[in-house]
């Protein structure tokens, strides 16, 4: 019998069978999708309300009522009444009427974008929306709109609009109709300013408004400056902003008058989080007083740079890049047309560094290499290292026992290792920049080494011995020689190595003597004087001896100059005469032990300062064959008033006496003053600083203010610091902060914050022959006065006692307007007299909103 074709216990599955490829081709699941119609609500619709909820299943809606709370997607909305329409695909939402007015309006959000309304519809299908009474904020742009229609996310038409940085409306900017891209711009047609709901004479036919949260380039408004006769009508501080990213901007300002004077100015920041951060500053003025042709014609160019770069700690530990430069013209600031520069014009000095340092871990060496420069302004003279390189060898005790442990003076012994290097140039503001400032650069190497150690003698004295090494490297050197047809010394300067070596050796012996005197009087328990007395001796040979050189002098053969090689080097040349000399020293500190306040508390006795330091110096030469003690060097330094005054004085007092010498200058002989001391005071200084606030008075009512770490020595900014009234520009991140919160006003028992910086100096002078005269007698003050939290007032200046005069003088008034500022900076009298008048809006998003008028101080370029 023939078999079944089908085989008993399997079961027949389909795919067994050849499929037919036509037959079963599968089918194309896009042309399916496509006409699959969507549905309108692609997600689960949420909604909670507090008191009711009403479901109209013939009408398909549904009604909150109370605290309505609906979200869907990224749809955030709440109101008093919410009705969600299933059929119409809608939300309509709106606030609640009741005794105390329209309250729980709507408010709207999506995604990052928030709105409030009085009320509005949305189509969650299409997107769009019907709002009334709008109320947004994009950016630091809060934005009032009767009628609004939501095209789709990133398009927004408003009818009848009030555009403002402050929400209360203190003023605003009215237009008919706009257009609004969230979070990138607002565009609208005619506009009108009002101020307090009162409408100005200002109008602009149209107006643009960048709405991003970052920085965004753009132009910047200049300043009119109709003040300068000289120059003619003229405008400061216009130009463009470039955003060129988050890490890195650009402002690129000028200013510009009648006469043909100008100016240009580029100003960079950046940052980079966790590595570094700067500043780039360059500024160039092209100066012209007069008419051409005339004899009081002049023209000046004048530039200044400056650079400021800081590493962040976290981004290498072991090395560390910092840059602080400022240089240029030193006329730059003086003959400066721009207002913002006045403040800079009592600057005398110039000074840049830029530093590189490195830790060589695992090893006591550090490297640092440093470009310097330095510039005088009223002498018109640079000097400049360009580098300065220095390795650094860290003490090392290579006799120490096991663990480190130095006991014996042999353990003790340390040596150290210094590489100094320096390529020096000495030019002029003439030379500054061109080849003719590298002619009489100089440069050279200096090694040096020592060791020392210390022996306890006699328990309670310390003996400190110390042999120290120097060798010197020139790559430069002089050679003299006599001109005979012009009767004078010449001297060359000549590239090459040269070398000189020196060393000296000595010992100091020191001690501390403490004298306590109980006393027990009131609060006062004792008196501690600690004097730190110390003797040394050092020995250096003469090196220069076998160094010297000899160059005829005149027309005399026999008339001989001495001279080395290295006396004009980076360096100097090596010591000359033999020094055996002993040096001495004594500082004193006076301390004072008070009891607390309250004998009953646990609080411990506390310690003050009376007498920071007196120290006295001297040294007597052992070598020299006349004159050989030295004068004695004094100095001395207390704080009073609970550390806010600090009194410091220092001066000279010579042994011997002073005569006349042939050319009339003072001339110091080997006699000793036959006064009472037998010293005689050669000069002194005496300085002091003092600052009060009445945020101090308040601490000192308090029982004061134990954490206190305010150091009195700091010199007081007197002078004051530079004003920029119209602010920074172009950084929206920065535009709410705390500098433009509105304060509080407080009508009755209001506080005056007020603040004194003042600062005192004299100096004394005596030759020793036309009697001793004082060359500098000067007060200088500054500090600040809230006259009201919406007023400030600021001034600085200072008079000088000596010339019966004031002295720079500056006063700064400023005003609070909630959402505008008011800024006037006035210098009243002298060369620099002028003023500065702003008033404009906080928010950098409106900064253009302004009004700015300055009389600067006409210069005098020669």
């Amino acid at each position: 019998m023939q078999n079944d074709s089908i085989p008993a216990g399997k079961i027949f599955s389909p795919t067994a069978i050849k499929q037919d490829s036509l037959l079963f081709k599968k089918k194309d699941t896009i042309a399916l999708d496509s006409l699959q119609p969507k549905e309108a609500i692609q997600d689960i619709i949420v909604h909670t309300a507090k008191d009711y909820t009403i479901q109209n299943a013939k009408n398909k809606t549904i009604t909150l009522y109370n605290e309505a709370h609906v979200t869907y997607t990224d749809i955030d909305l709440k109101a008093g009444i919410i009705i969600v329409d299933y059929t119409k695909n809608t939300l309509f939402a709106k606030g609640i009427k009741d005794s105390l007015g329209y309250s729980q309006i709507p408010v709207f959000k999506q995604g990052s974008e928030e709105t409030e309304q009085d009320s509005m519809v949305y189509n969650f299908k299409s997107k769009k929306a019907l709002i009334y009474g709008l109320k947004t904020k994009q950016g630091e742009m809060f934005t009032f709109g009767k009628k609004t229609k939501r095209v789709n996310d990133s398009t927004i038409y408003v009818r009848e609009i009030k555009f403002t940085t402050s929400e209360k409306l203190d003023y605003y900017i009215g237009t008919s109709k706009a257009k609004i891209i969230p979070g990138k711009k607002i565009i609208v047609g005619g506009s009108q300013l009002f101020l307090a709901d009162v409408p100005t004479p200002i109008y602009l036919p149209f107006a643009y408004f960048p709405t991003s949260q970052t920085s965004v380039s753009g132009f910047l408004i200049p300043a009119l400056d109709t003040g300068s006769s000289s120059r003619g009508i003229g405008f400061q501080n216009g130009g463009y902003y470039f955003a060129i990213s988050d890490y890195i901007d650009l402002g690129i300002t000028g200013d510009a008058y009648a006469n043909g004077s100008w100016g240009f100015r580029a100003n960079s920041g950046y940052n980079k989080r966790y590595r570094f951060n700067g500043t780039f500053n360059f500024n160039f003025e092209n100066n012209i007083n007069g008419i051409r042709g005339f004899d009081d014609y002049s023209k000046a160019n004048n530039f200044n740079i400056r650079w400021s770069h800081n590493q962040d700690s976290k981004a290498s530990p072991n090395s560390r890049f910092t840059a602080s430069v400022n240089l240029g013209s030193s006329k730059f600031f003086r003959e400066s047309q721009n207002q913002f520069n006045i403040a800079q014009t009592q600057t005398n000095t110039f000074n840049s560094s830029i530093n590189y340092s490195k830790t060589f871990v695992g090893t006591p060496f550090n490297l640092n290499v440093t470009a310097q420069h330095q510039q005088n302004t009223n002498t018109e003279q640079i000097t400049m290292t360009l580098p300065s390189l220095n390795l650094n060898m860290n003490r090392i005790y290579p006799f120490a026992g096991k663990g480190g442990i130095k006991k014996n003076p042999i353990q003790k012994m340390g040596f150290n290792y210094t590489l100094d290097g320096k390529y020096l140039i000495n030019t002029s503001d003439d030379d500054f920049l061109k080849a003719k400032m590298f002619e009489t650069a100089r440069s050279g190497m200096q090694q040096r080494t020592g060791t020392n150690t210390n022996i306890k003698v006699l328990t309670y004295l310390t003996l400190s011995p110390s042999v120290n090494y120097k060798e010197t490297w020139q790559f430069d050197y002089i050679q003299k020689k006599y001109d005979v047809s012009e009767n004078v010394i010449v001297t060359d300067t000549l590239r090459g190595f040269k070398s000189h070596r020196e060393y000296n050796a000595g010992a100091s012996l020191s001690t501390n003597i403490y004298g306590t005197f109980n006393i027990n009087k009131g609060r006062l328990k004792g008196i501690r004087h600690t004097i730190r007395p110390s003797i040394s001796y050092s020995y250096r040979p003469d090196f220069k001896d076998k160094y010297i050189q000899q160059v005829q002098a005149s027309n005399d053969p026999s008339d001989l100059q001495d001279y080395t090689l290295f006396d004009q080097g980076i360096y100097q040349g090596p010591s000359a005469g033999v020094s055996n000399s002993i040096g001495m020293s004594l500082n004193n500190v006076l301390e004072a032990k008070l009891a607390p306040k309250d004998p009953d508390s646990d609080e411990e006795d506390q310690k003050i300062t009376l007498l920071n330091n007196l120290n006295f110096n001297s040294s007597y030469n052992i070598a020299a064959d006349s004159l050989r003690w030295s004068p004695v060097s004094f100095s001395a330094g207390t704080r009073l008033f609970k550390d806010k005054l600090a009194l410091n004085l220092s001066g000279s007092l010579d042994p011997y006496k002073v005569v006349a010498s042939a050319t009339g200058a003072p001339r110091r002989i080997n006699e000793f003053n036959n006064n009472i001391l037998g010293l005689r005071l050669t000069n002194a200084n005496l300085t002091a600083n003092y600052s009060i606030s009445s945020e101090d008075l308040k601490k000192d009512k308090k029982g004061g203010d134990k954490d206190n770490k305010e150091d009195p020595n700091n010199t007081q900014d007197v002078i004051g610091g530079d004003i920029n009234p119209t602010g920074g520009f172009g950084d929206r991140n920065n535009s709410s902060k705390a500098k433009d919160k509105n304060k509080i006003t407080n009508l009755y028992q209001a506080d005056i914050p007020w603040s004194i910086n003042l600062a005192y100096s004299a100096s004394y002078r005596d030759n020793g022959l036309d009697g001793g005269d004082i060359g500098v007698h000067s007060i200088m003050f500054s500090g600040n006065v809230d006259l009201s939290p919406k007023w400030a007032v600021g001034y600085s200046s200072g008079y000088d006692v000596l010339r019966g005069a004031f002295t720079f003088s500056r006063f700064n008034f400023t005003r609070d307007l909630d959402s505008w500022n008011f800024n006037f900076n006035w210098v009243p009298f002298g060369t620099n007299s002028s003023y500065t008048f702003f008033i404009g809006v906080k928010s950098s998003i409106l900064s253009d909103l302004k009004w700015d008028k300055n009389k600067p101080p006409d210069r005098k370029l020669f």
